[in-house]
C-alpha cells in the first residue's frame, strides 16, 4: 500500500459523510456534537486537499455533486470500517473492570436481577453495571446496551446469543380480588373479569383468547406499559395480570387466578455482540447472568 498516498484526514471524512448524510451542516454539526463553523471548515478543508467541490449550495439546501456522490461510497465504507474498529477494541480489553450495560425488562431488573447483582458485584467489585429498564428490544448494534435479556431469539449474525432456559407464566391475581369470588376463576368467569393492559392490548387479548378466555377491549379498564406498574396494580386488586411464575413467587399476596387455565412458556435468551463477547468485563457479566438465570426456579405459589 502506498502510505504516502493517504493525504486527508479521516476527521474532515467524516464531517462531508455526516453532513451528506445529515443533509445540512447544522444538522450534521449536531450528530457530531460541533458547530457548525467548525464542521464547515472541516468540509472545506477536505474539498481543498482533494482538490474537488463536493457540495452544490442551491439555496439552504446542500446538494453532493457527481464527486461528492461518489466519494461518499467510499467514506461510508471507511465509517463502518471504523465502527468495526471500536468495537473490537471495546472488545479486546481484559481489564475485569469499567461499565457493562444490561438492557431488560422492568419486571425482571426490579425482581429477579438483584441478587443476581449483588453477587456479581462481591465477583467482579470492579465492574460498574448499568440497567436499561425498558420493555423494547434494545439494539445491541448500535451500542445502546452492551447485553440484553430477551424473550425473542435474535435474528442477525452480529449478534451471539445463548438460550438459558423456557419460564414458565400465567394468569395471577392478588388473593383480595379473588376473594369476592370466594375461588378459584374458571373460564366461564372470564367476560366479567378486569384484566390489567400493557402498551399493545390488542395483542393483550389476542393472547388471552388463544388460552381460551373470552374477552374484549371492556375487559381492560386499566393500563400502563410499564410492566412493574401494571403487575403493582394485580398486587393490589384491581384485576387478573399475566406475569411469570417466579416472578410471582416473590409475591405471597399473588396467586394464579384460573383453575382450568393452563400455563405457557417462553424463552429467555441471553445477547451480546460477537465481538464485545471476546471482552474479559463483558464475558463476565454475560457469564454470571447467565449462571443466575438458570438457577431461578418458580417454586410454588398457591
Amino acid at each position: 500500500m502506498n502510505w504516502q498516498s493517504i493525504t486527508f484526514d479521516w476527521n474532515q471524512a467524516r464531517a462531508f459523510l455526516v453532513t451528506a448524510e445529515e443533509g445540512s451542516l447544522s444538522a450534521a454539526a449536531r450528530a457530531l456534537k460541533l458547530t457548525q463553523p467548525t464542521l464547515s471548515r472541516q468540509v472545506a478543508a477536505l474539498e481543498e486537499t482533494l482538490g474537488v467541490t463536493l457540495f452544490e449550495r442551491v439555496n439552504k439546501s446542500l446538494i453532493l455533486t457527481e464527486a461528492g456522490v461518489e466519494l461518499a461510497e467510499h467514506v461510508r465504507a471507511m465509517g463502518e470500517a471504523a465502527s468495526r474498529v471500536s468495537l473490537s477494541a471495546s472488545g479486546q480489553s481484559q481489564q475485569i473492570e469499567g461499565l457493562v450495560t444490561i438492557s431488560t425488562t422492568d419486571v425482571m431488573a426490579a425482581y429477579l436481577l438483584p441478587d443476581i447483582l449483588r453477587d456479581l458485584r462481591r465477583k467482579a467489585p470492579g465492574i460498574e453495571i448499568k440497567v436499561v429498564s425498558t420493555n423494547s428490544v434494545s439494539d445491541l448494534r448500535r451500542r445502546e446496551a452492551d447485553i440484553a435479556i430477551r424473550h425473542v431469539e435474535p435474528d442477525h449474525p452480529e449478534l451471539y446469543a445463548r438460550k438459558l432456559r423456557d419460564a414458565r407464566g400465567q394468569i395471577f391475581a392478588a388473593r383480595s380480588y379473588l376473594q369476592r369470588f370466594g375461588r378459584k376463576l374458571t373460564k366461564e368467569d372470564a367476560p366479567k373479569l378486569d384484566f390489567l393492559g400493557y402498551e399493545d392490548n390488542e395483542q393483550l387479548i389476542g393472547y388471552l383468547r388463544a388460552m381460551g378466555l373470552d374477552v374484549t377491549q371492556a375487559n381492560i379498564k386499566l393500563s400502563s406499559p410499564s410492566l412493574i406498574v401494571a403487575w403493582e396494580y394485580v398486587r393490589l386488586g384491581f384485576g387478573l395480570g399475566v406475569g411469570a411464575d417466579e416472578v410471582a413467587d416473590r409475591c405471597p399476596d399473588i396467586i394464579p387466578a384460573f383453575e382450568d387455565v393452563a400455563p405457557v412458556t417462553f424463552p429467555i435468551w441471553l445477547v451480546t455482540h460477537r465481538e464485545l463477547h471476546t471482552s474479559l468485563r463483558i464475558r463476565t457479566v454475560f457469564d454470571h447472568l447467565a449462571e443466575g438465570l438458570l438457577k431461578v426456579r418458580a417454586g410454588t405459589n398457591v
